[in-house]
């Protein structure tokens, strides 16, 4: 459908928790709210709708916008914000059609990472993989850092242009989304839950967990310039992961869960040359953590810029993986134009049929058997 002007590209539909984080990047300063079957839903704080953000997030409910297959967008532009007496314009209501997760077999998904603003050959990787796509995964350094919010606003634009608004879009931070002036504030741009950026989400008969490795490099290396303090947070999600296990009845084990996927930037079961060998104990936990207790089907990372698909006890296989790893990205932004191959999956009940493929050619399709039960 024809984008309104005053977004800088279509919605993006976000599952966190039980819920869909609807994300609008925005050309002007407008008060903007989203109604679902009747019900209306606010970008506010404490009461307070909010007006300045250049991307705006508001939250509804997953199943109420699963049955209700539809979503409209009412957008009221500020024309000047006073004590008494704002000024708008007219409102202005845009619809968009949701197409949920309903199958259980056959589900399609596609993921981008690394692209590290390459859009076009991204978007076309994508569009080649095939219709109808089921849900889009956006793994990280989709732009090459959040030096300001043009560069944030790159993943909102590759979504736009796979998704249109109308299918679920996961998305994850990588290391390079926390370098710049405005990484300070991507826990109100981007998805997440209670200002976490990692967080468990559910998709029709899909459960996914999103862990978030932060940095690549120790904290006080120089590149950071004391900017970071991801030990700190990687002992926080440390206790999250526990947190899920505990809950795992309303999570994981919940009715109607067929498949569990790990999403995660860097593939951390993997242990890179220094000084990227990080946190080699608390990664092994996790791990550790993850194979005993959830005993996920799948981890879908990137990172590497190298497309690999390591079985348990595979190349990638370092601190004893959970699942088989999927690394799918293969980029080279030097040529002309810039190279990029991304990954898409085809669940089934037993395997996943696995493909990696770039705008113009099939790579490799492969059937990789699931290792949980």
């Amino acid at each position: 459908m024809e984008r309104y002007k005053g977004f800088a590209c279509h919605p993006t539909v976000c599952p966190v928790g039980n819920d869909y984080h609807i994300i609008v990047p925005t050309n002007f300063e407008m008060a903007l709210s989203v109604l679902v079957d009747g019900e209306e839903y606010f970008n506010h704080s404490n009461g307070i709708v909010l007006t300045s953000c250049p991307i705006q997030q508001i939250t509804v409910p997953a199943a109420r916008l699963d049955a209700a297959r539809e979503y409209t967008l009412r957008v009221r532009r500020v024309i000047k914000r006073m004590p008494y007496g704002t000024l708008t314009g007219r409102p202005v209501k845009i619809t968009y059609p949701f197409r949920p997760i309903e199958k259980t077999e056959g589900i399609r998904l596609y993921q981008i990472a690394d692209s590290h603003g390459i859009v076009e050959e991204s978007v076309a990787a994508a569009k080649r993989f095939g219709e109808p796509l089921d849900l889009l995964v956006l793994n990280g350094d989709i732009a090459d850092s959040s030096e300001n919010i043009e560069r944030i606003t790159t993943t909102y634009k590759i979504a736009s242009a796979v998704t249109g608004g109308e299918i679920p879009c996961v998305i994850s931070r990588g290391n390079h989304d926390l370098r710049g002036a405005a990484a300070e504030h991507l826990a109100e741009y981007m998805p997440n839950q209670n200002g976490r950026s990692y967080y468990s989400f559910r998709v029709g008969c899909l459960w996914g967990l999103l862990v978030d490795c932060g940095e690549d490099k120790p904290d006080d290396h120089r590149e950071y310039g004391h900017m970071v303090c991801c030990h700190a947070f990687r002992r926080e999600e440390s206790a999250y992961i526990r947190q899920v296990i505990a809950q795992k009845q309303n999570e994981y084990e919940a009715e109607g869960v067929k498949y569990r996927l790990v999403i995660s930037h860097a593939p951390f079961a993997w242990t890179d040359h220094p000084p990227f060998d990080i946190e080699q104990e608390l990664f092994a936990e996790w791990c550790r953590l993850l194979k005993a207790e959830v005993k996920p089907h799948l981890m879908l990372c990137g990172h590497i810029h190298n497309q690999i698909i390591s079985p348990v006890g595979g190349e990638l296989d370092h601190k004893g993986q959970p699942c088989p790893v999927l690394v799918g990205t293969k980029v080279d932004r030097r040529a002309r134009p810039p190279y990029y191959a991304g990954m898409g999956l085809t669940l089934q009940r037993d395997s996943a049929e696995v493909v990696f493929n770039t705008k113009d050619e099939i790579r490799l399709t492969q059937t990789v058997p699931y290792s949980a039960e």
